[in-house]
């Protein structure tokens, strides 16, 4: 035998086993590979002239209550808003039917289209985000998503990235759940794409910009850092909170100019949204709440949640 066929008798065996062990992991891998980007590479929406709105809706807008707006509060093409007083606009302006409001409302039409063109990266349908631990990503539920309990986000150091959850029907919370940014990320790398409504339970600390096509409700005492805006129909409020989010900067040491974000620019300066009276949303969440319960060790290697680099790693060793 040459050396030629030698070498070749010795190869296939070892090559169709390599073949073998990544077309295993492929068939669970989720339909985008997460280890192509970063979440600093997620494309997060252009808000354009909603970035300075804390609420937004489409028919009206309603509050019961002591209700708090910190930024813009608006309706279009509606006229109606009704609860202010006894509520309260803080830091920003009243626009009923204007001209402001009704480009508010196109920017969140586009920005909307814009998340639902978001490629999935992990597929959460059938899942209560309650008790998750998420690295940056586009997380898509066919149908209705959930929250019971304490929802973390991981950032990983990384001062812009970016979640962006995509619900083809309901968006609901339960009663006291909560959403936290944690390890160097904000509340304004956080978007909720919500294909009818949403419903943020009694008490619930939520993080991030809720973008519905029909109406968002905040039931008793729950607090948003982010922007609440509803396209079409109604904004429902008792007695809540609602504050633009403070965006995070990166490391002085990152090289990266330390300069406002973006966002900072129109939100206003007189906000006052971390003035104690809406809560950091990570307040009442402890760092490692539900961490440990979030590994989905029953989901495969390759699921793409909390064990997705395990394949990575044992290819890799190859």
């Amino acid at each position: 035998m040459t050396n030629r066929s030698l070498l070749q008798a010795l190869s296939l065996p070892l090559l169709a086993g390599v073949v073998a062990s990544v077309s295993a992991c492929a068939s669970e891998a989720p339909t985008q590979d997460r280890s192509s980007r970063t979440g600093s590479e997620l494309t997060a929406p252009t808000l354009g002239s909603v970035t300075s709105f804390a609420v937004l809706g489409g028919s009206t807008v309603t509050s019961t209550g002591a209700t708090t707006v910190f930024g813009d509060l608006g309706v279009s093409p509606g006229l109606a808003i009704t609860g202010f007083p006894p509520g309260l606009v803080s830091g920003g302006a009243t626009h009923a039917g204007d001209a402001v409001a009704l480009q508010a409302q196109s920017d969140v039409t586009t920005a909307f289209d814009a998340l639902s063109a978001q490629a999935c990266d992990v597929d959460l349908t059938g899942k209560d985000l309650g008790g998750l631990t998420l690295t940056p990503g586009v997380y898509c539920f066919s149908s209705s998503a959930q929250l019971t309990g304490a929802l973390v986000l991981d950032a990983a150091g990384k001062a812009d990235a970016v979640f962006v959850f995509k619900t083809a029907s309901t968006l609901t919370t339960a009663s006291n759940a909560s959403v936290a940014v944690i390890n160097g990320g904000s509340d304004c790398g956080v978007f909720w794409q919500v294909g009818s409504s949403a419903t943020i339970g009694t008490g619930t600390v939520f993080a991030g910009s809720i973008l519905a096509l029909a109406s968002i409700t905040l039931t008793t005492g729950a607090k948003v850092s982010g922007r609440v805006l509803a396209r079409t129909g109604a904004v429902t409020m008792d007695d809540n909170a609602v504050a633009l989010p403070t965006c995070a900067k990166a490391p002085v040491d990152a090289g990266v100019p330390d300069a406002p974000p973006s966002n900072d620019a129109a939100t206003p300066d007189a906000a006052p949204a971390d003035s104690g009276t809406v809560p950091a949303v990570d307040a009442g969440s402890p760092n490692d709440a539900g961490t440990d319960a979030t590994t989905d060790a029953d989901a495969g290697a390759c699921d793409g949640i909390s064990d997705a680099g395990a394949s990575d790693a044992a290819s890799g060793t190859n």
